[in-house]
């Protein structure tokens, strides 16, 4: 008796999970209609555990969150233990996003369609991005990693070049247009917050703060 009861616990607390981790779903529409937001900066480097890290700009952007990956055994994890796939305009509407499958491994973010693409390759690509995150605090690290698919977010930091002892130089991209190795952007998180939308699967407006 007491191994059906939990059996049980344990079934209802994965289930329970598995409900509020579910991607959020909106109705058609574009949700993010701005552009992400980059500035160059001369600021001093930043020590981040055993590595350094220079600034290379200020980004600043709002985004839906199309995909997420915790890290731990990498390499890399000590540094940037999630990332983000992000995206702006067509890539945060919908209609655009059910016909395309998102997925992430090996630091790359990936993405599938069957033929006709609902928006051009070159528009999946100037509107999404891989963003490896390194959080400034510990709580941006808990937030980041329990980010839902289709969270609408803001998010705000640096991009940056990063190096250690034994470890090969890590720079971000500076381009929201280029892709393969060297295209993801590298973001040292300041800030994160959830957007508020008064989306849901019956009408859709542009979020708000």
């Amino acid at each position: 008796m007491k191994t059906l009861a939990l059996l049980l616990v344990i079934l209802a607390t994965i289930l329970a999970w598995n409900y509020t981790h579910r991607p959020i779903i909106y109705s058609p529409g574009v949700l993010i209609s701005s552009e992400p937001e980059q500035t160059s900066i001369t600021d001093s480097p930043i020590t981040c555990g055993n590595f350094n890290l220079k600034p290379l700009a200020h980004l600043a952007l709002d985004a839906r969150v199309l995909h997420r990956k915790i890290y731990r055994y990498d390499r890399q994890a000590a540094l940037v233990p999630v990332d983000l796939v992000l995206g702006w305009g067509p890539m945060s509407d919908q209609r655009v996003l059910d016909r395309i499958a998102i997925t992430q491994s090996m630091r790359f973010y990936w993405f599938e369609y069957k033929m006709p693409p609902p928006i051009s390759e070159e528009e999946i690509i100037a509107h999404s991005t891989n963003m490896h995150v390194i959080p400034s605090t510990p709580a941006l690290a808990s937030q980041c990693k329990s980010l839902r698919t289709g969270a609408l977010v803001h998010l705000d930091g640096d991009l940056v070049e990063a190096t250690a002892p034994n470890f090969r130089t890590w720079r971000s991209s500076l381009s929201r247009t280029d892709t393969g190795n060297g295209a993801c952007e590298l973001i040292w998180l300041k800030k994160l917050s959830v957007l508020s939308s008064t989306n849901s699967q019956h009408h859709s407006t542009i979020v708000t703060r």
